[in-house]
């Protein structure tokens, strides 16, 4: 990779322990999965949070509720969606989806430092 290219969430966390699952998710996963034409970003997050949730992936929900927000996706609509989810999912799924959630937009809120 050139020096000048910023490395991918997955390279950072296991690049050089699983460089094979990194291409993997970097080229397939987010280089064709997500680029596909027959849902948007946005839809894709949508669709990707609700799996997590559903599914307790606790370790992903993190990364995918920030990008849904970056992808579009409301803080109220994510909220709704959590919410509908408890009765389908369970509510300890919803809780902490939802607890990983409100400290995500607690995180947003917090000025962030300068760094000179």
């Amino acid at each position: 990779m050139p020096e000048s290219q910023e490395q991918t969430a997955a390279q950072k966390m296991i690049g050089d322990f699983a460089p094979k699952l990194v291409s993997l998710t970097d080229d397939v996963l987010f280089g064709d999965i997500w680029e596909r034409p027959g849902l948007s970003k946005r839809d894709r997050s949508l669709i990707t949070v609700t799996a997590l949730v559903a599914l307790y992936r606790t370790d992903q929900i993190t990364f995918h509720l920030r990008k849904a927000l970056q992808n579009g996706l409301t803080e109220d609509e994510l909220i709704e969606t959590i919410t509908h989810l408890a009765f389908y999912a369970g509510w300890p799924n919803a809780m902490t989806a939802i607890t990983t959630l409100k400290n995500l937009a607690a995180e947003a809120d917090r000025p962030q430092e300068i760094v000179d």
